[in-house]
């Protein structure tokens, strides 16, 4: 049960609240090519929307139908209430931001910013108020007079963003924003992005391939493949809780273990595998019948690793041979060959500095495998 405090941040989960962007039952097809087949999806003013998924999914034309520069071969799109199907770009309450910055290179940066404004015939003052404004939330007053090959590549995205939100669109719509930069700067320019977008109030909806950075921005993520929906939710229900094998591989990393239901009570469920031949437990229960093959889920960082035996008998744990070892600071992974030629990963935090400069666990030696019951993700498709 969800109370009225908890709708502001979240109003998907209010059914009194009325979608800003509907889009019902649209369709792309390029000739005998389905780029977008039949989807549904509803955003709500303020959020901070991601589609995601691999290259050819149809993520980028859905983005481009809602900004005008596609129109669906069927169904419609609706944003504040009003039929956008056959309204041309120019007149749709959107902006977008290209992957490329699309800067024009003879102009400085505030007249890259007022361009858009200057095309609109704003007042020459009102529109040197509102390109300062937008370029100290930037951070990019001191850069003004500067030319876009002056400046550095996070600086150009910054410039980018400016200009489409200086028009004061409803909906800023942002293909692969991110893509240009480094990793360091990426990671610095997601918080960056969130704070101008919750400063502002402007519905986003980004197109993003990587999986990290629509579950560090988004207030809800789609998850596409072959241009339909394979799943809805926030990144938590997302990754915690993925409905198929298909998100849960995209979706971070994930242990995949067929088997079948041994046992199926009320408040809990018990799946045999053989590959490695083990017994997984799970603290909550389903609705399929016992015998039904299904996979089990379980990612990574929610394997305990340890050379001594934890727990007895053959449920939530399995025993292997460390088979290679990545070092990465902070955490190490592990992956660990269980059964018949089964490999499990996992990864674990390095909260202690080794006194000897050894590793804890070493190749080649016998560890023991151990999860809890709340691990676990059971899995139909």
């Amino acid at each position: 049960m969800v109370n009225a405090a908890e709708y502001e941040d979240r109003p998907w989960l209010d059914p009194e609240a009325e979608p800003f962007i509907k889009v019902q039952s649209v369709s792309k097809q390029f000739g005998d090519f389905t780029a977008v087949d039949s989807v549904d999806l509803e955003i709500y003013k303020g959020e901070l929307f991601c589609l995601l998924g691999g290259s050819g999914c149809g993520k980028s034309t859905l983005l481009r139908m809602l900004a005008g520069f596609e129109t669906p071969s069927s169904g419609s799109i609706l944003i504040d209430g009003v039929n956008m199907n056959d309204v041309p770009p120019y007149e749709r309450p959107v902006n977008m931001m290209f992957q490329s910055y699309a800067l024009f290179p003879h102009m400085s940066v505030e007249k890259n910013v007022g361009y858009g404004l200057r095309r609109d015939g704003v007042a020459v003052s009102e529109i040197e108020q509102r390109v300062q404004e937008m370029l100290a939330m930037v951070e990019l007053s001191q850069f003004a007079k500067r030319k876009p090959h002056q400046l550095s590549g996070g600086q150009k995205q910054r410039v980018a963003l400016a200009r489409a939100l200086v028009k004061q669109p409803k909906v800023l719509l942002l293909d692969e924003p991110l893509g240009a930069l480094d990793k360091r700067l990426r990671e610095q320019t997601q918080y960056e992005l969130m704070n101008i977008q919750e400063q502002l109030g402007v519905t986003f909806v980004v197109v993003t391939h990587d999986q990290e950075e629509a579950m560090t921005l988004s207030t809800r993520i789609a998850v596409m493949d072959t241009g339909r929906f394979q799943q809805i939710g926030t990144p938590t229900e997302i990754y915690e809780f993925p409905n198929s094998r298909l998100v849960a591989n995209f979706i971070g990393n994930a242990n995949m273990f067929e088997g079948r239901v041994v046992e199926n009570g009320q408040d809990h469920v018990i799946v045999e595998s053989r590959h490695p031949e083990c017994n997984f437990y799970v603290d909550h229960g389903m609705s399929i019948a016992e015998g039904s093959k299904v996979w089990v889920a379980l990612r990574p960082e929610k394997v305990m690793i340890s050379k001594q035996q934890t727990a007895d008998g053959n449920t939530n744990t399995v025993k292997g041979m460390v088979h290679d070892i990545g070092y990465l600071g902070g955490t190490s992974t592990y992956r660990v060959k269980v059964g018949d030629e089964h490999l499990v990963e996992i990864t674990s935090p390095n909260q202690l500095r080794p006194k000897d400069g050894n590793p804890p666990i070493d190749w080649d030696e016998e560890v023991y495998l151990s999860w809890e019951p709340s691990s676990s993700v059971v899995l139909v498709k």
